[in-house]
């Protein structure tokens, strides 16, 4: 496993190949934005100029982009990866996806005699960055094992969760989990906040009770210093929230407080914050509050 093709390279696909690259592998990288894939090239990758000219010669393709819609269509086509792909390559998908489409992308890459794994991560920018993200696997144990020194090359836990599907899920399950915390730290600031207590201190007193989190510890600083500068932004999370709600319908399961989440990041948008980082929710509780979330140490 030493030549890896790689698709995607947005805030999570840059640092990902870059940590490749270091540890070793033989990276060729396909963007639709030239700038992006200049940026890798300078590093050691091989630019494509194509999906498929990613995959021709792979051992294993990576794919990490916005949606399962483009997923889809770089996997498909006349210049996708299966055009380009050999029997037997390794397709892993590291997108966040419904695992609706994780099972149909695996039956479609089992089509063409290659192998497929859903393998979304969680972590954010810091994680692709520091190669420390927690990556959730759907599909095979012996194509995961295969594949295990290519993802730990990015990520510090790789865990097989189950078939393929697993992994989406899962990382859907991740997503309900850290914006509902980022929820609830905003609602508790804007109380801390509206009562007169300086939120830079309240995190500080409640850090290291029951309440710390790695949510609390990451996000709670960008809220009360102003920074929504992107690592996640609403619109990605809202593109996962959005899925977690469909993939709920489709089981007629009720989650109330993730589409309550919904409504108020759709809120978010209407008002021009979408593509702030998702610690931004905090905007929408000021927007009703008549409070900001300010430190004056901060």
């Amino acid at each position: 496993m030493k030549n890896i093709g790689f698709i995607g390279l947005g805030i999570m696909g840059k640092p990902m190949v870059h940590n490749l690259l270091k540890a070793g592998f033989s990276v060729t990288v396909f963007d639709v934005v030239t700038d992006a894939v200049n940026l890798m090239t300078a590093e050691g990758a091989a630019a494509a100029h194509s999906a498929k000219e990613a995959a021709v010669g792979a051992d294993m393709v990576i794919t990490m982009v916005p949606s399962g819609p483009i997923v889809r269509s770089i996997l498909s086509g006349v210049d996708g990866v299966l055009a380009g792909a050999a029997k037997g390559t390794i397709i892993a998908d590291m997108s966040s996806v419904t695992p609706v489409e994780s099972k149909e992308f695996a039956e479609l890459v089992a089509e063409h005699g290659c192998s497929f794994l859903d393998a979304p991560v969680s972590g954010g920018e810091p994680g692709a960055v520091d190669g420390t993200l927690a990556i959730m696997v759907g599909g095979e144990a012996a194509v995961l094992e295969k594949a295990r020194p290519v993802f730990a090359a990015m990520g510090k836990t790789i865990t097989l969760v189950g078939p393929n599907g697993s992994g989406s899920v899962t990382k859907l399950a991740n997503q309900v989990i850290v914006n509902l915390n980022i929820a609830a730290v905003s609602e508790a600031l804007i109380l801390a906040t509206k009562a007169g207590a300086d939120p830079k201190k309240v995190y500080e007193a409640i850090r290291g009770g029951l309440a710390g989190s790695t949510v609390l510890d990451a996000k709670a600083p960008m809220m009360y210093s102003r920074n929504f500068k992107p690592g996640g932004p609403i619109a990605i999370n809202l593109k996962d929230i959005t899925n977690v709600m469909e993939t709920a319908k489709g089981m007629e399961l009720p989650l109330i407080l993730t589409g309550v989440l919904q409504q108020i990041m759709h809120s978010l948008k209407a008002t021009g914050h979408l593509m702030d980082d998702h610690s931004g929710i905090v905007q929408f509780y000021e927007s009703i509050s008549g409070v900001v979330v300010k430190s004056e140490e901060a």
